[in-house]
């Protein structure tokens, strides 16, 4: 049986807002509060993080599975 490719989903589990950073926090296997912790400081840095957090909640699926 072939390996499914990693894909990139919302976490339906592990969420505060829409998912997007728990899912992110899955697909590279870190600590979601690390990835929370960029995400906050990145948009207080550079406004359009959240742009940027916005979109991936509308464009990324949630994993139909839940966690792993």
């Amino acid at each position: 049986m072939a390996k499914q490719p990693k894909r990139l989903y919302r976490s339906p589990d592990d969420r505060m807002i829409a998912g997007v950073c728990g899912g992110i926090a899955e697909y590279l296997n870190i600590d979601p509060l690390w990835v929370r912790l960029a995400a906050v400081l990145l948009a207080f840095a550079y406004g359009s993080t959240i742009v940027i957090y916005i979109l991936l909640w509308l464009l990324v699926p949630i994993n139909p599975r839940g966690k792993k």
